[in-house]
């Protein structure tokens, strides 16, 4: 048996109209593009209630689908984990998941729901709407990712009227613990969450997966993942599904493409299994030198990736967002690190940008900024 599926604009109040018939079944199932416009009529499976478009690690667009089922199980775990439902407050684009699953918490709930008007995120604008919408009874749930976070602990007013949230839900990419605990000095109830579109979003917060989840880990240290909250697969690719998905012990599993470790039930994950840079033979984990990158002052956001090198194979750079506008000193960001993660580690140049390319909503696109580190290191010299 199979449903409709509905392309709408990823508009916040276009989809709070479509998705509870989607939910229930009694309306086609919905697709959130940036660009939707009149297509071939497409069908999916009866179960299926939300497409996800997604570009995951690769760049290239996939579907995912995503039965009501599976949404509910994920919104039911959430609020279970974060103190039961709650009103929820968006200040995420909604064609990506994590803006999407606000919507469909907030919707299950029956709580209320926020919506932060459109466009570039302003943490003054952000300060008056929570405080406007966070008056009534909580508890209030928001979710962010790391560069938003970091806006509103730079704004004193966005981040007082952040206290009013009994949780700040924070993915879409890795929390440095630096940043982490600036947020926890500050008095935001900030959680952290790691999962993916194939999992309805974060199924694992602050290392613990939530109630019904599964998480493994094999000897190559790729994480692996189980539980209702699983998409169906992917619309019309049956060969993505055979690849990403598998059945073992009688479950069905996703196998991610990330690195990672389980200590005492806390997952700690270290990176993709393909971002691993190799510099003079030595194998380098770009997300253990961010994290010490992000912890040295005036550093707002930082990506650590590969450029080729005649010597090195791949010379280790980093690309960094900072307070000022300029790079921090080279021998100083060495040093930081090589401390450590040892000297192979440490960046050979440190280049300051005003903004780091993204793929989604917080995630730096690793790819982009690699292509612009070599197009910044091989520019002539302005004359």
């Amino acid at each position: 048996m199979n449903r409709p599926l509905r392309d709408v604009p990823a508009d916040a109040q276009d989809l709070v109209r479509a998705l509870p018939a989607a939910l229930d079944g009694t309306g086609p199932a919905v697709r959130a593009l940036d660009d939707a416009s009149p297509g071939r009529p497409v069908h999916v499976p009866t179960d299926v209630a939300l497409v996800v478009r997604t570009s995951g690690s690769t760049g290239h667009p996939r579907d995912v689908m995503l039965s009501a089922d599976a949404l509910r199980a994920s919104a039911d775990a959430t609020a279970a984990r974060l103190g039961g439902p709650g009103s929820w407050f968006l200040a995420l684009p909604v064609h990506h998941v994590a803006g999407l699953q606000v919507l469909v918490r907030a919707l299950l709930a029956g709580r209320g729901l926020a919506i932060l008007p459109a466009g570039p995120f302003r943490a003054p604008t952000f300060a008056q709407v929570v405080r406007a919408e966070t008056a009534g009874p909580g508890p209030h749930y928001t979710s962010l990712v790391p560069t938003q976070l970091v806006r509103v602990l730079d704004d004193p007013d966005a981040t007082a009227a952040t206290r009013a949230f009994d949780a700040v839900l924070v993915g879409g990419a890795a929390c440095p613990p630096s940043l982490l605990a600036r947020a926890h000095a500050a008095g935001l109830r900030v959680v952290t969450t790691y999962g993916m579109t194939e999992t309805c979003g974060g199924c694992v917060y602050d290392g613990r997966a939530l109630d019904g989840v599964t998480v493994a880990v094999d000897a190559e240290q790729r994480v692996s993942l189980a539980g209702p909250v699983l998409a169906t697969g992917y619309l019309h690719r049956p060969d993505l599904d055979a690849t990403a998905f598998a059945t073992s012990g009688g479950r069905r599993w996703l196998r991610t493409s990330d690195r990672g470790r389980v200590d005492d039930g806390v997952l700690h994950v270290l990176g993709r299994l393909d971002d691993v840079l190799v510099t003079g033979g030595v194998k380098v984990d770009p997300l253990a030198v961010e994290e010490v990158v992000a912890g040295l002052p005036g550093v707002r956001e930082v990506c650590v990736v590969g450029v080729a090198d005649q010597h090195w194979g791949q010379s280790v750079v980093a690309v960094v967002v900072t307070q000022d506008g300029t790079a921090p000193p080279l021998t100083a960001l060495r040093t930081a690190v090589a401390s450590v993660l040892g000297p192979a580690s440490a960046p050979r140049q440190v280049l300051a940008v005003d903004a780091l390319p993204l793929r989604g909503p917080g995630k730096a696109d690793r790819r982009a900024v690699a292509r612009l580190a070599t197009e910044l290191m091989t520019r002539p010299p302005a004359t």
